[in-house]
């Protein structure tokens, strides 16, 4: 059986396609780091949150310069996030997990690369730096269910002087100062979420 040249030709080009493919994907996660679920995240049960980290969600301070926050994703609200911001120091490493018990969410803070996929039993964190005191809003990206439209929340950065040392996030909203208070009561009357370029 005779292979026409320009067949040849096609089956080599095929060829290289498939190895650049494979050689893209393997240096992704080999040599960029690109993790895959559960490469860095930690089971969980989803229903016994109330005896991981997230029993009380909400933020702290690790050290001076990083500050945890622990969100739970559920149908069809943030918490903390949709009933009361979420509250974070400006030019300070933070750090967010978040989990969900019920069904696949999305956690993603708009305007900022903040945008993960939130899996029940799965602890997804990420890490970011806000540069300037600013609000953000958050927005569930992935279906949930007949409410998922309104599943949405806010994040307000704050200089890192109004978030107290010691206690959580919860008990920083409620300690932070008028002016604080005064962004964060103007910034919800906003339907939409701000993008910053």
């Amino acid at each position: 059986m005779e292979i026409h040249r320009l067949e040849k030709i096609w089956l080599a080009v095929s060829l290289v396609f498939i190895v650049a493919l494979v050689a893209s994907i393997v240096y992704g996660v080999a040599g960029m780091g690109v993790g895959t679920v559960g490469d860095t995240g930690q089971q969980l049960d989803p229903n016994g949150l109330d005896q991981t980290r997230f029993a009380d969600p909400g933020g702290h301070w690790v050290d001076d310069d990083h500050y945890v926050v622990n969100v739970v994703a559920r149908q069809f609200l943030f918490q903390p996030g949709t009933q009361e911001p979420i509250m974070v120091p400006a030019n300070t490493t933070v750090t967010f997990y978040v989990t969900s018990p019920d069904v696949v969410h999305g956690f993603d803070v708009v305007g900022t690369h903040l945008n993960a996929m939130v899996i029940p039993g799965q602890e997804t964190k990420l890490t970011t730096e806000f540069d300037e005191p600013k609000s953000y809003g958050i927005v569930c990206h992935e279906y949930c269910g007949a409410g998922h439209q309104s599943m949405a929340g806010q994040l307000i950065v704050v200089p890192a002087d109004e978030l107290p040392k010691n206690g959580s996030a919860a008990s920083g909203n409620a300690t932070a100062t008028n002016a604080t208070a005064d962004a964060a009561n103007a910034s919800a009357a906003v339907a939409a979420p701000e993008v910053s370029a």
